[in-house]
């Protein structure tokens, strides 16, 4: 509730000092009656903290507004979109996961050698080019020189190779390499060393001992990036015209449609400490130490 309060707050003051959403909705030769009349239909007559408590009083009853552009409620709006920005944001996460932590467990072992320096020197590609210009050179490639996949749109399988290639780069360099960081560390602890002088097999130690140690520190990080996914994906999106709700915020953020863009934060807010939920359950499965007190 505290969290609900405090998003919607910061939200509807930056909102209501960027600009007037009358003026853009309104004809330019539209008169000063019909400006104060529109403004009278939406509420925005009253001084701002009065539009505030009405805000809060309807959120609550779970009505966010109505849409400014489209003339249907704004929650409606966002989880209508909601399934196909989880089902990019997922793909993406997923295939980031499958690759970076082999990778980083390979590169670990073998410090210093061909495929350690290979795949630093591709994570560091990745960390450092931009989202927009690898979905814009993915098209480029594959869509345009190379027709194997669609440039836009959602459908099918090859509509979602691109986008979600896209919007993993960064999360699968920035995986390797805080799974890489963290082996290493791993492998100098005593333990393993104890662990190396009974016999146990190399495999058994860094699969059971070594990488469950080092998941810990990194399903944190995992769990915010996938947090960050959601707010991250409107740009990629944006350039593969994917049908997600990032796209529908980016779009009401062009036309100043207050209870859309209120309603995606929200909605955004609400996964985000989902994920966290999750996240401190995977922490005591991880590790059975771990426990929560009431």
């Amino acid at each position: 509730m505290i969290v609900f309060f405090v998003v919607t707050l910061i939200v509807f003051l930056i909102l209501h000092i960027s600009g007037d959403p009358v003026q853009l909705l309104m004809p330019s030769d539209a008169t000063q009656k019909d400006v104060q009349e529109l403004r009278q239909a939406l509420g925005l007559d009253k001084p701002l903290p009065v539009q505030y408590g009405l805000f809060l009083k309807n959120a609550l009853k779970g009505n966010l507004g109505i849409s400014y552009h489209h003339g249907q409620p704004a929650l409606k709006l966002v989880l209508d979109r909601l399934p196909a920005t989880l089902e990019l944001v997922s793909v993406s996460m997923l295939i980031s996961l499958i690759l970076a932590v082999p990778l980083g467990v390979l590169a670990s072992s073998r410090r210093g050698k061909w495929l350690d320096r290979s795949c630093l020197m591709g994570s560091l590609v990745g960390i450092s080019a931009p989202s927009f210009w690898i979905g814009i050179a993915f098209i480029l490639i594959f869509a345009v020189e190379l027709p194997w996949f669609p440039s836009s749109g959602r459908g099918t399988w090859a509509h979602l190779v691109l986008p979600a290639a896209s919007l993993s780069l960064y999360r699968l360099a920035l995986f390797f390499r805080l799974i890489r960081a963290g082996m290493l560390d791993i492998m100098t602890q005593d333990y393993i060393r104890t662990a190396r002088s009974k016999g146990v097999s190399e495999k058994t130690v860094i699969y059971k001992h070594a990488l469950k140690n080092t998941l810990i520190p990194f399903i944190t990080i995992a769990g915010l990036q996938m947090g960050s996914l959601l707010a991250g994906s409107i740009v990629t999106e944006r350039i593969f015209a994917w049908p997600g709700m990032g796209r529908l915020f980016l779009d009401s953020i062009g036309v100043m449609d207050y209870p859309v863009i209120i309603a995606w934060t929200l909605v955004v807010s609400t996964i985000f400490i989902l994920i966290n939920l999750i996240v401190d359950v995977i922490y005591m499965w991880l590790d059975p130490r771990i426990r929560y007190e009431k």
